[in-house]
């Protein structure tokens, strides 16, 4: 193993992806890189280093990575020996830097580990989304400025401590080699060592001419050495960022400077230059712009500093003691939970980022783009133009804003949260308050659907059935809102246990009913009776074993079918009332029983899919079918989160935006 193993939501478990290098298949002899995707939990518990025996099938490898193969692995690993002296010594510092953290809240504790050592195995993926939209994701990783801000420092005791010239370099050398071997001595790691010293060299000596040719050699040398990182994104963005510090940082700095406090404008040439530099490749990645990310690095570079020196002092410390170690860790955590506070209300706001075209055509618009911006800044008369139109952009759309429905629409019942390819729903039970059934594969967005609402409360959580699609969201439920209590199927395997911890859960008993306000929940399937699902039943088995209910309100009514296959649906028809909206069974998948749809007389169906999925749903099959139903579709991969309202007529659907 070349990498820490990393839990990425997969369809109905967890998928583990491993970077390693195989050394020897059957009757050879190897020595090539290969991406490992695995699903059994003890993989997550290895080292970078240590050797191992799997089993499982080869298949080419796709994208830009030069790996010699992708392995889909059959089971547990079979560990052969120990990791590295050096990989357990890394190891055995980042554990005691969590253990210090530990006391620190639930954010915090993720995030410390991250902006010091790169372990960002505690981190709540749906804060992770918010830092990416504030554009702050740099400090979730080890970078060179990570780096910058550790030699400074050690530079700084080597002067109080009055070494001179010639001993303080090899200890901040030795800081070097020991900060690599605790973010373990990776590719990435070690790029960020060589920009980091770099940027440091520049920014200490004042010397950019130099810079720019050392930054040069270094690309090169590393790119000889490693020839896989001229494909690499992550190492590109690393380069432009210590370019933009290099050679536009020093120049807006002084220009800044002239009307500016001189620290505030060294942060902003600083944010602003290493932005720039980097939004090209970044807009061919993601397909946005970030519009706020300047002002929230700007915002979150005081806090920066203080938390990466004392999590790497509280990380030197723990080993040795760890009640000191959790003292330290105390106000680093204060400087952490500002800039979380940051990365939250940056993702917040309104067009915190913008969308783009993507690949090598949104670049190319964008450089468009920054060049007008520039012909723009230069001319007096062009700024006015620019300046007059912007204002009636904004005048045109604050009156949009003023006169047009906001969302959501006063007096929903229902909304259908877009979370891609997966099921989140909430049920309106009062102000504030909403049942919500199924959380999406990740926290991220329905948490982001829930803050729309303006949900605070979760009295009843129903997880139909325990497919990652449609529970691995449950932290983004749980985020900042008063969980009561959670419904599971009867027939589960358990996987919920872990999303779940800590609130109390009972099965789901067909023919029982919730009154919640004016809701109420009749359930209808599945039984309790039959064997419990086991993590070796078939996609179907788990989907025939979702939770199905029935959703009554004054004027409304809704059938919340799961994913409950053709089998199950038809088995369920004769106890089918009639429903004003039908939420899909599965995506709208292929697998659908007639009787079944059109027992639910439903005016409106709702498909909960995502954008351009791998799975081909909705099913064109499905959608003739509804079609011929006369009901009303309508697709969150097409429309955003979907709303249900009462009218004086019946019911009406009003999405988020227009298809």
């Amino acid at each position: 193993m070349t990498s820490d193993p990393q839990a990425k939501p997969g369809d109905g478990r967890r998928t583990i992806i491993i970077r390693a290098r195989v050394e020897a298949v059957p009757r050879a002899k190897v020595r090539v890189p290969a991406l490992l995707i695995a699903s059994d939990d003890r993989w997550l518990h290895l080292v970078p280093s240590q050797r191992v025996r799997l089993h499982g099938r080869f298949v080419s490898p796709r994208g830009t990575d030069l790996l010699a193969a992708v392995v889909i692995v059959r089971g547990p690993p079979a560990v052969l020996g120990p990791p590295s002296t050096i990989q357990r010594a890394a190891e055995h510092v980042r554990a005691r830097l969590r253990a210090a953290s530990s006391r620190l809240p639930p954010d915090q504790r993720g995030v410390l580990p991250g902006m010091v050592v790169g372990d960002t195995s505690l981190l709540d993926p749906a804060l992770a989304d918010d830092f990416r939209a504030a554009g702050l994701t740099h400090l979730l990783v080890v970078s060179g400025a990570n780096l910058a801000i550790v030699i400074g420092a050690v530079l700084g005791l080597c002067r109080l401590a009055g070494l001179g010239r010639r001993r303080a370099p090899p200890v901040a050398v030795f800081a070097v080699l020991a900060f690599i071997v605790v973010a373990r001595p990776e590719p990435s790691v070690l790029r960020a060592a060589v920009m980091g010293l770099i940027g440091m060299l520049a920014l200490f000596t004042g010397r950019q001419r130099q810079g720019v040719p050392a930054l040069a050699a270094a690309v090169l040398l590393l790119v000889l050495i490693d020839p896989g990182l001229a494909r690499s994104y992550g190492f590109a963005l690393s380069v432009l960022a210590t370019a933009g510090l290099l050679v536009l940082a020093p120049p807006w700095r002084e220009r800044l400077a002239r009307r500016l406090p001189g620290p505030l404008a060294d942060a902003l040439a600083v944010a602003a230059a290493a932005q720039l530099a980097v939004a090209p490749v970044l807009v061919m990645l993601s397909g946005e712009v970030g519009v706020v990310s300047v002002f929230a690095n700007l915002l979150a570079a005081p806090a920066v500093a203080p938390a990466t020196l004392l999590g790497a002092l509280a990380a030197a410390t723990a080993p040795l003691s760890l009640p000191l170690a959790q003292l330290i860790v105390w106000p680093a955590g204060l400087a952490v939970g500002w800039i979380i506070r940051v990365a939250r209300t940056a993702a917040a706001l309104p067009y915190a980022t913008i969308p783009w075209t993507t690949g090598g055509l949104g670049a190319a618009t964008l450089l468009l783009s920054a060049g007008v911006a520039v012909l723009i800044l230069r001319s007096r008369r062009l700024r006015l133009i620019a300046a007059a139109a912007m204002t009636g952009i904004l005048i045109a759309v604050l009156v949009q804003r003023v006169t047009a429905p906001g969302w959501p629409p006063p007096g929903w019942q229902m909304v259908a949260c877009d979370v891609g390819q997966g099921d989140a729903l909430a049920l309106s039970t009062g102000p504030g308050q909403a049942v919500v059934v199924d959380t999406g594969p990740d926290p991220a967005s329905v948490d982001r659907c829930l803050r729309r609402l303006h949900i605070t409360d979760v009295p009843l959580l129903i997880l139909t059935h325990p497919h990652a699609d449609h529970i691995n969201g449950t932290s983004g439920v749980r985020r900042d809102r008063a969980v009561h209590t959670i419904l599971t199927t009867p027939r589960t395997s358990g996987r919920e246990a872990r999303l779940t911890h800590g609130l109390p859960t009972q099965p789901a008993q067909a023919g029982q009913q919730w009154h919640i306000g004016d809701l109420t929940l009749s359930i209808l399937a599945p039984s309790a009776v039959g064997p419990s699902l086991s993590p070796e039943d078939d996609g179907t088995t788990i989907n025939n074993a979702s939770v199905v209910l029935v959703a009554r309100k004054p004027g409304f009514s809704a059938l919340l079918a799961g994913d409950i296959e053709a089998e199950a649906q038809r088995a369920l028809e004769p106890a089918v009332p009639p429903v004003h909206v039908l939420k899909v069974p599965h995506h709208g998948s292929r697998s659908q029983d007639h009787r079944f749809l059109a027992a639910t007389h439903a005016a409106v169906s709702l498909i909960s899919v995502g954008e351009h999925n791998d799975y081909g749903h909705p099913s064109p099959t499905t959608l003739r079918l509804l079609h011929n139903l006369h009901t009303r579709i309508h697709r969150t991969d097409k429309e955003g989160d979907i709303a249900i309202i009462r009218t004086r007529t019946g019911i009406a659907t009003v999405p988020s935006h227009t298809p």
